[in-house]
């Protein structure tokens, strides 16, 4: 079949060097895709936010399934666009609807679903600018330190932990008054600091079944010790050492099976991937956010563990038989660690030459942000390349990916060296 994939970073790449591994796949097409996806398919040159451009592109090419992989085109409605178009509606998209989408698009629409299904996750309350001194007294019952939300998307950088309490009230001020994350901080959400360890479980549901993906904990700070900004994620590992049999059927008890049913229950038509942010505080689980697809980079050591054929697990997904599908997983371990821009996540350059690319062995190498020119691979984000790796246990993985990073280079090239130091 002919399968597009919607989107240009790691998680894309990772998707699409699977799929790329299917003897159902005919042609396989990503957009905009980077240097790296043109290895598995045919990049498109079209904004996945540009629907008419997506069905001019499907119906050029014949497209029998659409992978949606950013949020963005969710929370703007991309399958809702498919069903209400005539030459579009029996195509399968991989995502959810408009509606569901809010699971990610909106904290105070996913902290409501929580607590209606009885989902255990932190207190909170939301903000708008007109409530700011509420806000201000809100803040004055809680304990340090202070966790504040954008409630809208913002790129993985719209939530700030904060020590001091004059700090919190100042940047909850920043966040409404002045837009600090534009119109994704016209509400804000501030919630009460659970402290634990955190990890995310990944579902993929076709709205009655689901089957859970491995689990994973990515490192989002762009320092050693995970200090410093948050960033769109440094690295990760997946299975999870502490993520035990016993804790992870509290998972699926206590969190998966009520989300799944929620959906039902709310008539929330729901069919894609449920990202599921934890924290585990005294061995009992709590939900910090959901994302309404995979996560970046937590998707390149998530499919690499999956034995499956994965264009198999999305028909599963389209045709709503996941309840007879088996997931085979590599016990093996995987992780990954990324290669980023000097100076993300704030003001980077961009069009830096990459080399080493080919001497690179026993590893797989996701591009994220990368572009040809002149048929050189070259940086175009900030978070540029990451690196994969297997091993018996995450240390033997991790070993092997820091030894490939060693010839792989660019100017100004950054990763953080200490990814699984807390594990």
């Amino acid at each position: 079949m002919n399968i597009l994939i919607l989107g240009s970073g790691g998680r894309e790449c990772t998707l699409a060097w699977k799929l790329a591994q299917s003897n159902k796949i005919k042609n396989l097409f990503i957009a905009p895709g980077n240097a790296g996806t043109s290895d598995y398919g045919e990049n498109l040159d079209l904004n996945p936010n540009d629907f008419e451009a997506v069905k001019k592109e499907v119906l050029e090419h014949n497209i029998q399934m659409v992978i949606v992989g950013p949020e963005d085109p969710l929370v703007n409605g991309i399958h809702d666009f498919f069903l209400s178009d005539d030459a579009l509606k029996n195509i399968p998209v991989i995502g959810p609807q408009k509606y569901a989408a809010q699971l990610e698009g909106s904290k105070e629409f996913a902290k409501k679903f929580m607590y209606r299904h009885n989902i255990p996750t932190a207190k909170y309350k939301s903000f708008t600018v007109e409530t700011l001194e509420k806000g201000f007294d809100f803040l004055e019952t809680l304990d340090a330190p202070y966790v504040l939300k954008a409630d809208g998307l913002a790129a993985g950088k719209g939530v700030l932990i904060l020590n001091d309490l004059q700090e919190a009230k100042d940047e909850l001020k920043e966040m409404l008054t002045n837009k600090k994350f534009g119109d994704a901080s016209t509400k804000v959400v501030i919630e009460e600091f659970l402290d634990g360890i955190e990890m995310s479980t990944f579902v993929l549901t076709d709205g009655k079944n689901y089957v859970i993906l491995p689990n994973a904990k990515d490192y989002k700070r762009i320092g050693e010790g995970d200090k410093g900004l948050n960033t769109g994620g440094m690295g990760a590992i997946s299975p999870v050492p502490f993520a035990d049999k016993e804790f992870l059927n509290k998972v699926e008890e206590r969190i998966i099976k009520p989300t799944i049913n929620g959906f039902k229950k709310d008539n929330i038509s729901y069919v894609g991937f449920v990202f599921i942010g934890l924290i585990k505080v005294n061995n009992e689980p709590l939900v910090i956010e959901y994302n309404v697809r995979m996560g970046d980079p937590e998707t390149e050591v998530v499919i690499p563990r999956i034995k499956s054929d994965l264009t198999d697990l999305f028909i599963a997904t389209a045709e709503k038989k996941l309840d007879t599908f088996k997931l085979e997983v590599d016990e093996r371990s995987a992780t990954t660690i990324m290669l980023v821009s000097g100076g993300y996540p704030e003001a980077y350059e961009k069009n830096k030459e990459i080399s080493g690319l080919d001497s690179v062995e026993d590893s797989i190498v996701f591009h994220a942000g990368t572009t040809l020119k002149n048929d050189k691979v070259v940086s175009s984000g900030g978070r540029v390349l990451a690196i994969t790796s297997y091993g018996e246990d995450f240390k033997q993985a991790l070993t092997q990916s820091y030894k490939n990073i060693e010839k792989i280079k660019f100017d100004q090239m950054n990763y953080r060296t200490d990814i699984g130091f807390d594990l």
